[in-house]
């Protein structure tokens, strides 16, 4: 007998796990279509409006600018206003936005389309992260954010293949292929922001299909994990935190380095393999599926060693490994293993920054903590894109910006040491309530 009554534990998370995560699964899929559609739009599109490697990269990473300033404030009103209605805001609002990418012409309403995305899209990702610790005990959640989190490299699959085919409608109806393709990759948002209103709760409370005994089950269990994040936490009380300043350095370097590469992705395979359009997009859906296992496999090994730092320093020191084959520059097979090894760990890195966060924060300061790694990580994919175009103006290549990639990934290994050894001594553990 539990003490809140006869319950199958199990069959409460299993429950839990196909009535949120698959939509808050899908919701996250056209997210991350939507901020990198524009990686497939590149080649044609910067050809088309006349747009160099440097205004396309401060189109791509101004997204994050704007994404880091309203990170915290998003999070913050998500908390007020309920999950629910603030996601299904965020995903109409974004959809829309997307899709009105069609029309640029100049690089001014490039830039100001692409930071009214990231605008748009603010607290989407923390405020999913914040809400699966509401329902998800420490022990299960490793597992419920790989399950959530593999929607990313996912989307790469999708895009591979929808991209080329959307390209390919260049001419039709008078748009061009890249037209074609911000349309129908954007509005697909709008719908599932629809369906998020209707169908997701706000809380365990307010879900009709959990009975008043499992309710009491799963909030003793979320209790017996330090509490219930009632109280809205300071953004400078979170930024005080130790853990949170650690690990939005670790997703400040790797962000900005993921982002760099994935802005130019298709271009740089193109160049490493010789390969044409079509080909690199299956090839990109092909590392999709390799990135969905791999994440899969780190948290449900996470969850079943109930450790994270191993997984973090592994994965973090590989993807460092594959961008310094990409930098050696050695052509088709240094690239392609260098990419097989970057799509199979580099959502391992990211997965481990979002277990280790949600272990070492305490459930009062969860909402804003999330938000401040996230801003953080997201200031790096700012920069990263907008250093890499002016060094592919200035030199030719992509070498340079691989050294710099390089660089970056070796110092946010060297803060994946410094996570480890706070935590080691027992003061990574956070949270002031």
């Amino acid at each position: 007998m539990d003490e809140a009554g006869e319950v199958d534990g199990g069959a409460v998370m299993r429950r839990i796990g196909w009535r949120v995560i698959p939509l808050l699964g899908l919701a996250y899929m056209v997210a991350f279509m939507d901020r990198s559609n524009i990686s497939f739009a590149a080649r044609t599109m910067n050809a088309d409006l006349g747009f160099s490697a440097t205004i396309y990269g401060i189109g791509g990473g101004v997204f994050f600018l704007s994404y880091a300033l309203f990170e915290i404030p998003s999070n913050i009103l998500l908390e007020r206003v309920g999950a629910r209605r603030w996601i299904a805001r965020i995903m109409i609002s974004w959809g829309l936005i997307a899709a009105a990418m069609m029309f640029v012409r100049t690089p001014w309403q490039f830039y100001s389309l692409r930071f009214l995305l990231g605008l748009a899209e603010a607290g989407f990702f923390p405020g999913v992260i914040f809400y699966l610790s509401l329902w998800f005990p420490r022990a299960a959640r490793g597992r419920a954010i790989s399950r959530f989190y593999i929607s990313g490299p996912l989307t790469r699959v999708v895009m591979g293949v929808a991209s080329v085919w959307l390209l390919a409608l260049n001419g039709m109806g008078g748009l061009k292929g890249w037209q074609w393709l911000f349309l129908a990759e954007g509005l697909p948002a709008v719908a599932v922001g629809l369906v998020v209103l209707w169908l997701l709760p706000d809380t365990p409370a307010r879900a009709p299909w959990l009975n008043a005994a499992e309710k009491r089950w799963l909030a003793t269990r979320l209790a017996a994990d330090g509490g219930s994040p009632v109280r809205h936490g300071s953004p400078l009380a979170a930024l005080r935190l130790s853990a949170v300043l650690l690990l939005g350095m670790v997703g400040l370097l790797t962000t900005c380095a993921y982002y760099t590469f994935t802005l130019s992705e298709p271009q740089i395979l193109a160049l490493a393999t010789g390969w044409s359009t079509q080909s690199v997009g299956y090839l990109v859906s092909a590392g999709g599926l390799a990135g969905a296992a791999g994440m899969l496999f780190t948290g449900w090994l996470s969850d079943r060693s109930g450790t994270r730092a191993p997984f973090m320093i592994g994965s973090t020191a590989l993807v460092l490994l594959a961008y310094a084959l990409f930098a050696l520059g050695g052509g088709h097979t240094l690239g392609l293993i260098g990419y097989a090894i970057y799509v199979a760990c580099w959502g391992s890195v990211t997965l481990s920054v979002w277990m280790l966060c949600t272990d070492l924060v305490a459930p009062a300061d969860m909402a804003v903590a999330t938000a401040m790694v996230n801003s953080m990580s997201q200031i790096g994919a700012f920069v990263g894109p907008i250093a890499w175009g002016v060094a592919r103006d200035a030199t030719g290549t992509y070498h340079t910006g691989f050294v710099g990639l390089v660089l970056v990934q070796a110092l946010a290994l060297g803060f994946v040491a410094a996570i480890v050894r706070h935590r080691k001594k027992g003061v990574a553990v956070a949270g002031s309530g």
